[in-house]
């Protein structure tokens, strides 16, 4: 009887001992990178667990809820708005938030996701309200800034942060979609056309310029072509100035007299009569050694 009273004792042991074990097992905690714990002891808030191991204390302390820090994304259904102009449109929107204080997102409100939803239609009902369809489609930005700065204010008590908020689809009535298709074709259309204009405006403007470099460039060679006639020109009087300057140098160091200037004078016009001029004036001095060149030829023929 001693030796079963014994196995079962230690058999009790044992089982007490992996009791104990599975409870201060089941009460380690180890919270993760970027999730808070919310514990309540006997009901009440107790702490926010962060990052780290923690130990829960068995029948008295409870992990409430396990919140993510991480930023979180909500996208939400297209809501119903109408504009200023009463026109009807559909809107979906994205809201971007993130969790900084768990207790507050705990016991601040019930279903918080649902609570940011029906704060998120609200506020667009009103912004939109405010404002007609040109602007609406044209200040997203606009109501986005609104929208996130309204939002973060009003889910502050709750424990939530909004970072921002995106309007992801405007989708006004069919009828007014058409229309607006018809002036979207209509402006592609007229873009079209002004930016043909342009290119055959271009292409003139590339041959009028064509045809002006073109004309300056024959009238440059032109102009080039009657500065080297003109030089050549010049460079032949030069030419003949420098033959006549040597040869009056030569005539002047050979010292002639003046019967034999008279003389070259004499051969020089009776050239000129071999030409086909009509009329020659002989000055009077040549005229006197041309007589003179008459009476020697005479006297000669008598001689002979």
């Amino acid at each position: 009887m001693d030796f079963f009273a014994q196995i079962l004792g230690t058999m009790a042991w044992l089982v007490l001992a992996v009791v104990v074990v599975v409870i201060i097992a089941s009460n380690v905690k180890i919270v993760p990178q970027a999730k808070a714990y919310v514990v309540e002891r006997l009901g009440a808030y107790q702490a926010t667990w962060g990052t780290g191991l923690h130990f829960k204390i068995p029948l008295v302390e409870k992990v409430s809820r396990i919140v993510s820090l991480k930023e979180q994304v909500a996208d939400f259904p297209p809501q119903p708005v109408i504009t200023k102009d009463n026109v009807t449109m559909q809107i979906d929107t994205v809201v971007y938030f993130q969790i900084t204080d768990p207790k507050l997102y705990t016991y601040g409100v019930e279903r918080p996701m649902s609570a940011i939803e029906n704060l998120t239609a609200t506020t667009l009902r009103n912004i939109i309200g405010d404002l007609e369809l040109d602007e609406t489609l044209t200040s997203r930005d606009l109501i986005n800034t609104k929208m996130r700065t309204i939002l973060d204010e009003a889910t502050d008590p709750w424990g939530i942060k909004v970072n921002r908020v995106e309007l992801k689809n405007i989708l006004p009535p069919r009828e007014i979609q058409d229309a607006m298709e018809k002036q979207m074709k209509a402006e592609r259309e007229r873009r079209e056309s002004i930016l043909r204009a342009e290119g055959e405006k271009r292409s003139k403007v590339l041959v009028a310029e064509g045809d002006k470099e073109s004309a300056i460039l024959r009238a440059e060679g032109m102009k080039q072509t009657k500065i080297k006639e003109a030089e050549g020109e010049a460079e032949a009087l030069l030419t003949v100035q420098n033959a006549l300057a040597d040869s009056i140098k030569m005539l002047n160091e050979a010292a002639p007299t003046e019967q034999i200037i008279k003389l070259k004078a004499l051969e020089a016009f009776a050239k000129a009569a071999d030409g086909k001029a009509t009329k020659i004036i002989i000055p009077s001095e040549i005229q006197g050694i041309a007589g003179l060149a008459a009476s020697v030829k005479e006297l000669v023929g008598e001689n002979s």
